[in-house]
This record gives C-alpha cells, structure tokens and sequence, in this order.
C-alpha cells in the first residue's frame, strides 16, 4: 500500500466531498472542483475525515492510490484556502498591468504581450513588477504561472526575465577580456 495513499484528508467546515460513479466533487466557499478517479480507488466521506482506499495490490493500483490521495487533498484545500503564485519580473524598463481582464506585459520585446487568463484564473498586478496568480485549481494555477514565465525565462547572465517570487537565477560570470595571452 502507497504511504501517502494512507494518510487521511481532514476536510474543513464548510467543505462537502462527495464519490459517485468514479467521480469525485469537492465543493467549498471558493467554488467546486471534480475529477474522475480511475483504477481500483474508492473514496469514503466520514466525518470531517475522507479516506482514500486501495481495492487491490496491484503495483498500478499502489501508485494511483497515493496520486489520487494527493489529488483530492489538493482539491479541498483549493476549494477552502485557494492557491497563489507569485512572479517578479527584473529587467531595465521591464513592466506589466492589468488591462480589463488581459495582462499586458513590457517585457522587453518590440510588441506588448498580452496574456489573457483561462476560466477559474485570477490575475493581479500588485506593483509594475509584480505579478500574482491565484485560483482554486492547483494545477491549473501552476501551469498559468509557468506559461507566463516561459515568456522570459531568466537568463543567466544579467538575471533578467520573468521568474518565481524567492527563485535564484545561477549567475555565469562574463567574458573576459584576454589581455595577457599571446
């Protein structure tokens, strides 16, 4: 059996979780999620507790036992608590804004580029720097996040792109000069 698999959800007040026909629906004050569960994984709701269990031994049951496990427990605490992502961009002259519902971003290309954010994706731009994603889906937040990264990812050498609040960019050092050599 999968460690992870075993451990329990605790599921705030406030958060229904519901397992009918391999489907799971986790509904809270931030909105529902549903995921299908596939395998020999079944769910069982009781109290303020949800359990996660294995029907068989097979090897592909053990892995999907711990991911759907994980899964689930991600999907309560995005329905209760929501998620953040939080991107800084560095670079001369280097900006973004909130235009409507697009970001626009400076970014230092000819053009703008404008993102505009899939359904359930909150996008807000604190300071010209810096950008907040937020969101129930704990997926979906990460991959918006890593999209707007891959505008600009960090170079290496002046640090400048877009990247994660906190990330270290691993300096190069320069070319040097050769005086010296003959």
């Amino acid at each position: 059996m999968s460690r992870i698999g075993k451990k329990t959800i605790a599921v705030p007040a406030g958060v229904s979780v519901d397992f009918k026909d391999h489907v799971v629906t986790v509904k809270g004050p931030k909105g529902t999620l549903t995921r299908e569960v596939k395998g020999a994984i079944d769910v069982k709701h009781e109290g303020a507790e949800v359990h996660v269990l294995a029907l068989d031994e097979q090897k592909q049951t053990n892995a999907l036992h711990g991911l759907y496990r994980a899964l689930i427990a991600d999907m309560v605490k995005g329905v209760s608590e929501g998620f953040v992502k939080n991107l800084e961009i560095k670079g001369v002259g280097w900006k973004a804004q909130m235009q409507g519902n697009k970001l626009v971003m400076n970014i230092g290309y000819s053009h703008t580029v404008d993102f505009v954010p899939p359904e359930g994706i909150k996008i807000e731009c604190p300071g010209p720097t810096d950008i907040t994603v937020s969101g129930i889906d704990k997926v979906l937040v990460g991959q918006v996040a890593a999209d707007l990264r891959a505008y600009r990812t960090p170079e290496p050498y002046h640090g400048y792109g877009i990247r994660y609040k906190g990330e270290h960019v691993e300096h190069k050092e320069g070319k040097t000069s050769g005086k010296g050599k003959k």
